[in-house]
């Protein structure tokens, strides 16, 4: 076998493939030139998703003529002043990213270096370069890169639609806008609408233009994030648990400055959110992690995207703690754009029988003789009434009895005379953040009437999160009350699901239920825990074995421990249908504004939802 040396400009084209993988590589490394540069204001323009144009425009120092021929070469940089590979506090270093870009595309590079009397340009065509001549640049340097991969046409195959790249370099451009909010960026080209993020001032530089990225949206349904363990600092926004998004596209962290998408950060992050957020539902978060840099190598990738922690199980677990911290001192808080929606909905619906039809007016309401005015079936709207039993932990004490059969205009006129066991609101319960109890609406949801608003509870999805918190208490504390069964439950199962809950056994006690073989597919239910109450045994085992069929194999202990409690709490929890009188419905609300989490249920939909009198009174056009 021979073996031969390969030439300059296959080993450029080889490097190519591994730095540029598709026009987004391209800018992510010529924006992180222009950083590097000390930039403050950055431009970049693209055509056709950046195949046929990329062009990087930034004011920072820029290079002289001895310079920019360095820079065509590779592993030639300015990124690193010593041999360290361990200390890099720059976002560039391999000296790969310019060569490798000439050698699949037409580059052309002007620059002017602030003490050069005028620029200086240079060109690059697949991987041959021309001599530097004089060029009338200002201060800084562009970057124009035409015809990607038109040396190497078998990429083009690879690449995707006009709008995907386009796509993925806005994505791009966005996480290095967000680690950098003292830059400006600007993003523009025939092949997108315009997106500028100005550089940011005030006290607030990163809250600003995360603002600015991601919308103040989110900046007001987030909780800051600021924990320091052994030298190493997480800081930075969390979505809480009902401002969630489809996919996990809106998940950015930063080590160092540098824009990363580890797999150790982003499982720490689901396990954080594990208890408040449904599986397929994923968190919006912004985290910036700072640490010595000889603690971290971000040598490992060419593309420089992925890094490796010298003590990952220090950040994971920083990561984790600090999230689950900021989820319990949120409280009963949730999203605001639960609201958002609910109103949109409501005015959706309070338009919708003017404009149904052949386009003309709905025929007036018999009662009010006004278009559009819905009634109300006499069911629809039952407040709290005697009967039924009481779920635990909830006061036995009666309330009067009464039903309303009444029209939409009646129930959100305030009255004090409206009805004959109608109470006046007492003042200090509904100036509580949940308000004071007034009513249940299809037995399912209770409404409450709060300082300038109203909100709107989900009975069981509210109490399951207080069984669940409770539950996890008392595990923590190694106490969970068990109530023995006068007559143990027996269910009948398969032989495999037999054998996975007893092979589970000893957990399942630990959480107080209490179970044993009864011959062939079965098993007996003797202990339940006391927290549930009444409930339906059977259908809490079925779930407890789908769940250990899910998970046996992948959790820690404390993981199926939380994951048991999750599936009691639900079968514990008030159901839907449930009447509940005036003093229930008020415990729990007084019991969710103490308990951490409670702004959604396990399953991560939310428990409540407030109205502010402003955007109702807008619903009737009193504003």
């Amino acid at each position: 076998m021979r073996v031969r040396q390969l030439g300059e400009n296959i080993i450029n084209r080889i490097a190519a493939g591994e730095v540029i993988e598709r026009p987004a590589s391209v800018v992510k490394e010529l924006v992180e030139n222009a950083v590097d540069a000390g930039a403050a204001s950055i431009e970049i323009t693209t055509a056709a998703g950046g195949k046929t144009l990329l062009r990087v425009s930034d004011d920072g120092i820029g290079m002289a003529r001895a310079d920019l021929q360095l820079a065509i070469r590779r592993h030639c940089t300015s990124k690193i002043n010593a041999e360290d590979l361990f200390d890099i506090r720059t976002l560039g270093f391999r000296g790969e990213a310019l060569p490798s870009i000439g050698a699949v595309s037409r580059l052309s590079i002007q620059t002017r270096h602030g003490d050069e009397p005028h620029g200086w340009a240079v060109s690059v065509e697949g991987g041959r370069e021309t001599d530097c001549v004089p060029s009338a640049r200002h201060r800084g340097t562009q970057v124009e890169v035409r015809d990607l991969f038109f040396a190497t046409p078998a990429r083009l195959k690879f690449l995707k639609s006009d709008r995907a790249e386009a796509a993925a370099i806005t994505e791009i451009v966005r996480r290095i806008a967000l680690a950098y909010p003292k830059v400006g960026f600007s993003l523009s080209g025939s092949d997108r609408q315009p997106q500028t993020w100005p550089a940011a001032r005030g006290a607030d530089l990163r809250g600003t233009r995360i603002a600015q990225v991601l919308g103040a949206g989110f900046v007001d349904n987030a909780m800051e994030i600021d924990a320091e363990r052994e030298g190493v600092r997480l800081t930075g926004l969390a979505g809480l648990p009902t401002y969630h998004r489809g996919n996990a596209q809106h998940q950015f962290f930063f080590v160092n400055g540098r824009p990363v998408k580890d797999k150790l950060l982003l499982s720490g992050l689901r396990g954080a959110y594990a208890d408040v957020l449904a599986r397929d539902r994923h968190p919006v978060v912004v985290l910036f992690i700072e640490l010595d840099p000889a603690f971290v190598d971000v040598n490992v990738h060419p593309a420089k995207a992925d890094v490796r922690f010298r003590d990952g199980q220090l950040v994971r677990g920083l990561l984790v703690g600090a999230l689950k911290q900021a989820l319990v001192a949120a409280g009963h808080r949730a999203s605001t754009s639960n609201a958002a929606r609910a109103l949109g909905v409501l005015s959706a619906a309070a338009n919708g029988p003017v404009s149904q039809g052949m386009g003309g007016p709905a025929a007036p309401d018999r009662h009010h003789g006004r278009p559009g005015a819905a009634r109300w079936p006499a069911d629809a709207f039952r407040p709290s009434e005697l009967g039924g039993s009481t779920a635990p932990g909830f006061a036995e004490a009666a309330a009067p009895a009464y039903a309303v059969d009444t029209d939409w205009a009646d129930l959100v006129r305030p009255s004090a005379d409206t009805r004959a066991h109608a109470t006046v609101p007492d003042p200090d319960r509904t100036q509580r953040p949940l308000g004071a109890a007034r009513a249940q609406v299809h037995e399912t949801y209770i409404i409450s009437q709060s300082e300038d608003g109203l909100v709107i509870v989900d009975q069981h999805a509210a109490h399951e999160r207080l069984v669940y918190e409770r539950l996890k208490d008392a595990l923590a504390q190694k106490s969970v009350a068990r109530q023995i069964l006068l007559i143990p439950e027996i269910v009948d199962l398969s032989e495999d699901d037999v054998a996975r809950l007893t092979d589970h056994e000893s957990e399942l006690e630990a959480a107080g239920l209490v179970i044993e073989r009864f011959g062939p597919g079965a098993i007996a239910v003797r202990e339940t825990p006391a927290l549930l109450g009444e409930t339906d045994i059977r259908g809490l085992v079925m779930d407890l074995v789908d769940e250990l069929a899910e998970w046996e194999t992948a959790s820690g202990l404390q993981e199926r421990l939380d994951h048991i409690a999750a599936t009691m709490a639900c079968h514990g929890s008030i159901r839907a249908g449930r009447r509940m009188r005036v003093e229930e419905m008020d415990r729990l609300l007084r019991d969710m504004e103490a308990t951490p989490l409670s702004g959604q249920c396990n399953h991560g939909r939310p428990t409540w939802v407030e109205l502010k009198l402003d955007d109702i009174e807008k619903l009737f056009g009193r504003k």
